[in-house]
């Protein structure tokens, strides 16, 4: 008998959901989504309750070892939403590096990533916190390959900035699309490894 399939998911993360079928606490889970996802899901890496965007669920064990500890680096993006204007000075300050704090590591100095200031607000789906329109604000992209707990909220804390909302948009070339929060595509097992870079048989 042959076994079954693994399968493959992406999921836009809604805000304030945890990212995990069990927790001790009273949040809200991946499983109150509404979704059949199979025994054995789990995600892919994480976000925290607070960010929103692209979250990976699979069956398969062995695809967050291939995507987050190997030896090849995998990019991920996101778009950050920051209280006040923000210069071109300290955009460039965030491409080159900022010293961060890390929890349990100390000081931090976060390699070179790309940073761009979007001229205009992306389009994306309202936040259900949105802050007061008329506060200055400004909208970045940014991506990176390494990921240290709460590193992009660190990163522009570092240049004087707040953030406000943090959305995943892009793993490698996985992306959002139009998905709305709370909603989920399932991807081909072949499609998925090739977009994510990955080879299915390490």
């Amino acid at each position: 008998m042959q076994p079954d399939k693994h399968r493959y998911f992406v999921l836009n993360k809604p805000f304030k959901v945890v990212s995990q079928f069990v927790c001790v606490e009273n949040v809200r889970l991946l499983g109150d989504l509404g979704f059949d996802f199979p025994p054995g899901t789990h995600a892919v890496g994480r976000l925290d309750s607070l960010s929103e965007g692209l979250l990976l669920l699979t069956t398969n064990k062995k695809v967050t070892s291939l995507l987050f500890q190997s030896a090849t680096p995998h990019m991920r993006t996101y778009l950050v939403r920051v209280l006040n204007t923000i210069t071109p000075e300290k955009v460039q300050q965030l491409r080159e590096g900022v010293t961060i704090r890390v929890r349990g590591e100390g000081e931090y100095l976060t390699p070179p990533c790309e940073v761009h200031l979007l001229p205009a607000p992306p389009d994306v789906f309202p936040h259900q916190l949105e802050t007061n329109p008329r506060i200055a604000h400004s909208w970045l992209q940014i991506s990176l390959s390494q990921g240290k707990r709460h590193q992009i909220r660190s990163m522009v804390r570092a240049v004087g900035h707040e953030c406000r909302r943090l959305i995943r948009i892009a793993i490698e070339d996985i992306t959002l699309g139009s998905l709305a929060p709370g909603q989920v595509r399932e991807m081909e097992e072949e499609e998925f490894f090739r977009l994510l870079k990955i080879d299915s048989q390490q």
